[in-house]
């Protein structure tokens, strides 16, 4: 007698349809419909987790920016400095740093400025 596959492929589905809950109409109901867009939606997932740190990085960079600007330093500017002061600070404590801490940004754009101002006369 030959095996075939029976509960194997109902736990199968099942797992499929559990995974298309939310989706409307066929793209939850029917199984190769279901299948396909599984398969789309992962493909999504996939790249969106990629493309969520790029968007965040981008997001730091416009804060920090803006913030540097009101300084009277440009971004590049600003980072240049940082590098200069050997201040090791991510864009991302400084994006928090602007938003959230408008008098410590200020210290670092002053060592930063400073750095620049060294840089110059040597």
């Amino acid at each position: 007698m030959r095996t075939r596959k029976g509960s194997a492929r109902r736990q199968a589905k099942r797992r499929l349809f559990q995974r298309a809950e939310g989706y409307v109409g066929g793209r939850r109901r029917l199984y190769r419909t279901a299948k396909e867009n599984l398969v789309r939606a992962g493909r999504f997932a996939y790249r969106d987790r990629r493309r969520k740190r790029r968007d965040f990085r981008r997001l730091w960079i416009i804060r920090v920016n803006a913030a540097s600007r009101m300084h009277g330093l440009r971004y590049s500017e600003f980072i240049h400095g940082l590098v200069l002061a050997k201040i090791e600070v991510d864009r991302k404590q400084l994006a928090e740093m602007a938003v959230n801490d408008a008098a410590g940004f200020g210290v670092v754009v002053a060592a930063v400025k400073k750095a620049i101002a060294a840089k110059a006369a040597a």
